[in-house]
């Protein structure tokens, strides 16, 4: 709390001492209030200052814990004048706008990269060659941002990347079952059925790792699975394999928020150069298992009669869906570094509904009203639970 002392001039009793400059004396720059159990005042000393003194008690403000000190005989408070708290004021706004850019991208990048991702796999329908150009693209960005200095490298051991093994074990996993979930069906399906992550969440918490959650947590996910549920049941254009590769995708980028917790602990790896070596590791996961179970030869005749059908642009789409992709994600995680966990839940949820509308819209996905409450109800219960959880 801070309490701006408007009057030009400030008369403070129960000092016997008189002011000195600070640079002298730096005790002096706390004011001393009296013993509350000595009500005689001998002597009276004035400050005078033309500027407004700012006084701070015990409170986070500004993105700092003033100083604030308590015994039983007396309190000490720090003041400051007005020209520095204008300018953790101003310090405070730029870091707000910062994080509103931040969100603004991110929702942007994530709405483009599922428009071409959907542009390609239907021209394309290889979601395991499409997952790993997409982790290919953003490892050789940050492979040349660091080479040529653009980015500070990471400071990693054997330790790091053991600890990040599990991490981009369930990163591959979750990313190619989203993937295949929209390769069969609508980008916006796939979205709505995402949405019920946070159960997937309690209940991995609550039964594997034997985490509780008050009552209010527990009840959030009701409209949560009650919305997917309506939303899966009056899709027009269900489809099983679709479906459960979004229910896969949930539970992987639960483990991996999961083993993400407890193996960064202590490691100090900037958001941005956190998700480039994830990418790393989770391309060379997933590159032995797409020549697996795709393989070149269906690759090569699957591109030539895409580029026969769509054209030069088709290359594009390609690039595109790849690089943003990376550019998406790197920003959620940069954005990490910068607000809470439950603030970016939120912005999460507020992601989804951007997708899902933008994907609607733009390949004319017919939703029924009866689909569209449900896709309602479970996002608004994503909103219950991230604010249950605070």
């Amino acid at each position: 709390m801070i309490f701006n002392l408007k009057q030009p001039h400030l008369t403070i009793t129960g000092f016997s001492s008189k002011i000195t400059d600070p640079r002298i004396n730096s005790a002096s720059r706390f004011l001393v209030l009296p013993p509350l159990s000595n009500p005689k005042i001998k002597k009276i000393s004035a400050v005078t200052n033309s500027k407004p003194l700012h006084v701070v008690s015990l409170v986070q403000s500004c993105g700092s814990l003033k100083r604030f000190e308590l015994d039983d005989r007396r309190v000490v408070c720090k003041a400051y004048e007005a020209d520095r708290s204008d300018g953790v004021e101003k310090i405070e706004a730029a870091k707000r706008v910062k994080i509103g850019v931040y969100f603004a991208t991110w929702w942007f990048l994530n709405v483009i990269f599922n428009i071409y991702n959907k542009k390609v796999l239907n021209a394309f329908p290889y979601p395991w060659l499409t997952s790993t150009l997409s982790l290919a693209a953003g490892s050789a960005i940050m492979l040349i941002s660091w080479a040529t200095k653009v980015a500070e490298a990471p400071n990693t051991d054997l330790e790091f990347w053991k600890s990040l093994f599990p991490v981009a074990l369930a990163h591959t996993i979750g990313h190619v079952a989203a993937t295949v979930s929209m390769s069969k069906v609508a980008v916006s399906f796939t979205h709505i059925i995402k949405s019920g992550e946070p159960a997937f969440s309690v209940l991995v918490s609550r039964f594997v790792l034997g985490e509780t959650f008050p009552t209010s947590v527990y009840l959030s996910l009701l409209p949560i699975i009650g919305g997917c549920g309506l939303a899966a049941l009056t899709e027009l254009n269900f489809n099983m394999i679709g479906f459960m590769g979004a229910m896969i995708s949930n539970l992987a980028f639960v483990f991996r928020n999961i083993f993400s917790k407890r193996g960064m602990k202590g490691k100090s790896v900037s958001g941005m150069n956190y998700y480039a070596c994830l990418s790393l590791l989770s391309l060379l996961i997933l590159t032995p298992f797409a020549i697996a179970v795709e393989g070149p030869k269906v690759w090569a005749a699957g591109w030539q009669n895409a580029v026969s059908e769509i054209g030069p642009h088709f290359i594009w789409w390609v690039a595109a869906q790849s690089i943003f992709y990376h550019l998406y994600n790197q920003v959620s995680y940069m954005s990490l570094d910068e607000i809470s966990p439950l603030t970016f839940s939120i912005g999460n949820t507020m992601k989804r509904i951007s997708v899902i509308v933008s994907s609607i819209i733009i390949f004319h996905t017919p939703v029924q009203p009866i689909n569209a409450l449900g896709a309602a109800i479970a996002i608004f219960g994503t909103f219950l639970y991230s604010q249950a959880k605070q």
